[in-house]
């Protein structure tokens, strides 16, 4: 039997769609007026899909609870889905999730192994260093008494129950077997791809999700400012053909390529573009902030990856720089990160720098003259090099995926990780 705590937005929807999965699920709300009203055949909000499946199964295998007792003792997953509202500094409130779990370790039957999930939004380490150590208080070892899981929830509101019985991907933090093999044996049956993390990066994947969604509407509302502070420019217009750009749809590259870290952006129109119309809208009264920090982090994004590289690698080391074109598939050198890194590296000392690129070593040296040596192929390179970093991520450096991590590697667009 499956339990779940909080019966809102997403607990509701959690319950409801794994009852129509074919699981029993007792549901509890400390609310005794939304229990009343879902005992009766009443969602507390609007949702397509819910009432029909509350009518489905409410009884037969959805079942609501009186108490957090009633709902825990006979389950064997126990899913949290209570809300973490904003407090006054913007962090995220955890009281009532807190007293969620501490009111089901203090009703909770130790007569069997059960795992505690989080479905709840909660910040990246909340897990691993309140809720773990809030269980050992407890006396309850996760992985031998007891389990611990966090699942977080992508549920758009009016999709939530399309969103959960058809779901995109499905993430799990889980760092004990017996919970991992728990929450497999439920979400199986959803035919879609199981994620299983540790609990920091099952946290983080949701608000790294929620964040890129928000980022790119302040995004698109600061455009919008700089458009109106030059004048005379259609703004829809301007939006709908940029959705019209073929990578929005994978072809010929995908738009997910962009979002991906690495030790920043080169070439030629990137960096100038972005540059051109920071000062033309500065000239012009407004200035954008999302973008003054966007060349920001492109500028500091290499320092930052360096100087941790730089705490573990000896200056009479040999290092190889896998990669100095600003992209696969170019010879284009132009603001290249590798340009940037390298020189970080010289300046600190750091003379022993070998470079291998499959189009761009000419151009390189060409263009830069920085004082490094050249490899003419990946193997002469690996030959010589005490360490490597990677720099573009070239398909012949995944091919040879084997050869190169046969010495350290820093992979700095997490390319072969």
């Amino acid at each position: 039997m499956i339990a779940v705590i909080g019966l809102g937005f997403v607990g509701l929807t959690t319950a409801l769609g794994f009852s129509e999965k074919g699981f029993i699920v007792k549901g509890f709300d400390i609310d005794k007026n939304k229990r009343n009203g879902i005992s009766n055949y009443k969602i507390p909000f609007h949702e397509p899909g819910l009432e029909e499946a509350l009518n489905r199964h409410l009884n037969k295998k959805f079942f609501i609870a009186e108490s957090i007792d009633e709902a825990v003792n006979k389950a064997g997953i126990i899913f949290y889905c209570v809300g973490t509202p904003e407090n006054n500094n913007g962090s995220s409130d955890l009281t009532y999730l807190l007293r969620a779990i501490k009111d089901t370790l203090d009703n909770i039957k130790k007569d069997g192994f059960k795992t505690l999930v989080i479905k709840s939004t909660v910040p990246p380490s909340t897990t691993s260093e309140i809720i773990k150590p809030l269980l050992r208080y407890s006396g309850l070892i996760v992985g031998e008494a007891i389990g611990l899981a966090n699942n977080p929830e992508f549920l758009r509101e009016g999709y939530a129950w399309s969103d959960f019985i058809n779901p995109d991907r499905i993430v799990v933090g889980v760092e004990d077997d017996l919970s991992a093999e728990a929450l497999k044996n439920i979400y199986n049956i959803f035919g879609s791809e199981i994620y299983f993390v540790n609990y920091n990066t099952a946290e983080f994947i949701k608000y790294l999700s929620n964040t890129l969604l928000s980022t790119l509407i302040s995004f698109s509302n600061e455009m919008s400012v700089i458009a109106k502070t030059i004048g005379d420019i259609d703004i829809p217009s301007a939006f709908n053909i940029l959705h019209k750009d073929a990578r929005w749809s994978g072809n010929p590259a995908k738009m997910a390529s962009y979002v991906y870290p690495g030790c920043g952006y080169g070439g030629y129109c990137l960096p100038k573009d972005t540059k051109a119309l920071y000062q033309i809208s500065k000239k012009k009264g407004f200035i954008p902030k999302i973008l003054k920090q966007n060349i920001e982090i492109n500028k500091n994004i290499k320092a930052f990856l360096i100087n941790e590289l730089m705490d573990k690698i000896s200056k009479e080391q040999n290092i190889g720089i896998l990669g100095l074109s600003f992209k696969p598939d170019s010879d284009d050198v132009r603001q290249s990160p590798a340009s940037g890194i390298i020189n970080i590296l010289l300046n600190n000392g750091y003379k022993n720098i070998i470079a291998y690129d499959p189009l761009a070593n000419k151009n390189f040296e060409i263009s830069y003259g920085i004082p490094i040596r050249y490899a003419e192929s990946l193997k002469e390179l690996m030959k010589i090099v005490d360490v490597s970093v990677l720099i573009t991520n070239w398909a012949e450096f995944k091919e040879n995926e084997i050869l190169i991590k046969s010495k350290p590697l820093y992979d700095l667009r997490y390319f072969l990780e």
